[in-house]
């Protein structure tokens, strides 16, 4: 039987379009935290992650791709796609990008929102795309606070729905990245005029689900309004979900207070008044303990009891200790073997007893550090302000065992796929990996 003439055409047509489609799986990096939302590499990607290499000599680095306009947002990986965030300095423009993790190739660079009048920052070291995209196998979520939440196609790019009714005062802009939890993605207003979680259908963007917060944040004037318009109310926390006592628990830090939530419908279950202000720090578990940071440069680490009478507040009954020094503000920290590594934005470095909270080990790093490090098997990965990365063995000696210079200053966080390090700095992404000789 003859073919029809136009089939090889067809057929060569629908293969080169396949071609041209980005994969969108496997989640290599779905988070700004990783797989596992707790900053660690996975062990195969940890046995090739490089740890030299030398912007001035190429030395590991795979491609460069030059960026315009700022963004702290952490790089995420799915499939052959890398995404995160830009804005114009101004805020009035916002973009979603996507590169082709192979070749460092733009694939997608979408205007996504477009705003008239953004509130000034009113500080000169955050930015209009701070936040943090996620991923499930089909689909990017980008959030920029305030100003919009959008769901898209991770092939196409193509806009699924937008959220720009969901609200906030941020102050000093937006922070909070989102999180997806089963058919949820959980979005976090720790604004100065008001502050609450709310819970979105991650298919078609519908609130599910809406949650004040009920702090009392004891700030009010003579007249009964806030103090420093508001101010100390803010937050820029990202959530997490635990397994406490047999149920999911959605942890959530805002000024003042932290909470647990039902993360299926909103429900506050507890709370720990801890009097910090700014909560940008992730919390962590290990066993039955969950570990807190209230915020700001002052900011305690909160060791948790966790167990099935958490209900109201839980300060006296389940806080086991109480670090209060030398505390990470903005960098996530990370646990290996029993051990809480931390940095401050000043590079101090230290080790905490997770059990006891008693300080096991401390060091210095230079230059400003607000990106959250990785944990890669025994090694950590921490970047600052000069362009530097510093790797650090993961125990209580602290030992710096490579300092790797780019030259352009960090904000966002790494990002790992297939044994690549993908950095994000302030002028370019880069693709590094430790090459055959």
């Amino acid at each position: 039987m003859r073919l029809p003439s136009f089939l090889p055409l067809l057929l060569l047509a629908i293969g080169q379009l396949s071609a041209q489609t980005p994969v969108t799986t496997p989640l290599f990096w779905p988070d700004k935290n990783g797989p596992t939302l707790n900053g660690a590499v996975s062990e195969a990607d940890a046995a090739k992650l490089p740890v030299e290499w030398n912007a001035a000599s190429g030395k590991n680095i795979v491609w460069r791709l030059p960026l315009e306009n700022e963004g702290h947002s952490t790089p995420v990986i799915g499939g052959d796609l890398i995404w995160f965030t830009s804005a114009t300095k101004d805020g009035k423009k916002q973009w979603v990008h996507g590169v082709n993790r192979h070749t460092g190739k733009m694939v997608h660079d979408i205007l996504l929102f477009e705003n008239a009048n953004p509130e000034e920052l009113g500080n000169p070291l955050n930015n209009y795309a701070a936040p943090s995209c996620v991923l499930d196998e089909n689909s990017v979520y980008a959030h920029f606070g305030t100003y919009g939440t959008a769901r898209l196609n991770a092939a196409t790019g193509e806009k699924i729905w937008e959220r720009r009714d969901i609200n906030a005062r941020h102050f000093r802009g937006p922070g909070s990245s989102p999180l997806l939890y089963e058919n949820l993605i959980v979005l976090t207003f720790d604004g100065i005029d008001q502050q609450y979680v709310t819970a979105l259908e991650k298919d078609t963007g519908k609130t599910v689900w809406k949650t004040a917060r009920t702090t009392d944040y004891g700030d009010l004037d003579a007249e009964g309004k806030p103090t420093r318009d508001g101010d100390m109310r803010k937050a820029y926390h990202t959530p997490i979900v635990f397994n406490i006592a047999g149920s999911p628990q959605l942890i959530s830090i805002g000024s003042r207070s932290a909470f647990g939530y039902d993360p299926a419908t909103g429900k506050e279950l507890w709370n720990v008044p801890h009097g910090g202000f700014n909560a940008a720090v992730r919390p962590m578990q290990l066993g039955d303990m969950i570990f807190i940071n209230t915020g700001a440069e002052r900011a305690h680490l909160l060791g948790i009891r966790t167990d099935a009478n958490m209900k109201g507040n839980i300060a006296s009954t389940h806080t086991v200790w109480n670090h209060e020094k030398r505390n990470s503000s903005e960098a996530c920290a990370v646990i290996r073997d029993g051990k809480i590594f931390q940095i401050t934005r000043g590079g101090i470095l230290t080790v905490i007893d997770a059990k006891t909270g008693a300080e096991v080990a401390e060091g210095r790093l230079a230059g400003q550090h607000l990106p959250s490090p990785i944990l890669s098997g025994d090694k950590l990965y921490f970047s600052n302000d000069r362009g530097v990365t510093f790797i650090v063995s993961a125990d209580e000696k602290l030992q710096t065992l490579h300092e790797n210079e780019i030259g352009e200053p960090f904000s966002a966080g790494p990002a790992v796929a297939e044994g690549s390090l993908y950095l994000r700095s302030k002028a370019a992404l880069y693709r590094i990996e430790t090459k055959q000789e």
